[in-house]
């Protein structure tokens, strides 16, 4: 099972389209996101102090915009750990399986939009830290002896 690392999560830049009546910003299945897009959800109203996310996932790749506000989103790979804070509609963070999320520091009225490369399925998400990192340090198979 390939497992990704933190930096394989990236801060893409989409492209933005100024004009005086107001921005535009796109992006596209396969192109500016890597993967097709078959969900989209997005979290809004978060109660000051809260957290979201909390786990990780076995194939899904995600591509998270803050499309209001700002946020943080803490990535773990079972070895290293960096934060990322996105606060721009124009720009997104990728996240591949196999590295934990959580998403924290909302500010008033963040809207943080999730574009999905699969339907929900419960039997994707690791939930427990302490198996996500059994399985995360585990030898891969592929691994020269």
């Amino acid at each position: 099972m390939p497992k990704g690392t933190i930096h394989d999560c990236k801060l893409i830049q989409l492209p933005k389209i100024s004009d005086p009546r107001g921005n535009l910003t796109y992006l596209e299945s396969e192109r500016q996101v890597n993967f097709l897009i078959k969900r989209v959800y997005y979290l809004y109203d978060v109660p000051g102090g809260s957290d979201r996310g909390g786990h990780a996932h076995k194939a899904l790749h995600q591509f998270v915009i803050a499309m209001s506000g700002s946020f943080d989103i803490v990535l773990d790979d079972g070895k290293e750990r960096k934060t990322v804070q996105l606060n721009r509609s124009y720009s997104g963070l990728t996240i591949c399986p196999y590295i934990w999320r959580e998403v924290n520091n909302f500010s008033s009225g963040a809207v943080c939009m999730v574009l999905a490369s699969d339907y929900f399925d419960e039997a994707d998400y690791i939930r427990d830290y302490d198996e996500f990192l059994k399985i995360v340090n585990q030898p891969s198979k592929d691994a020269v002896k």
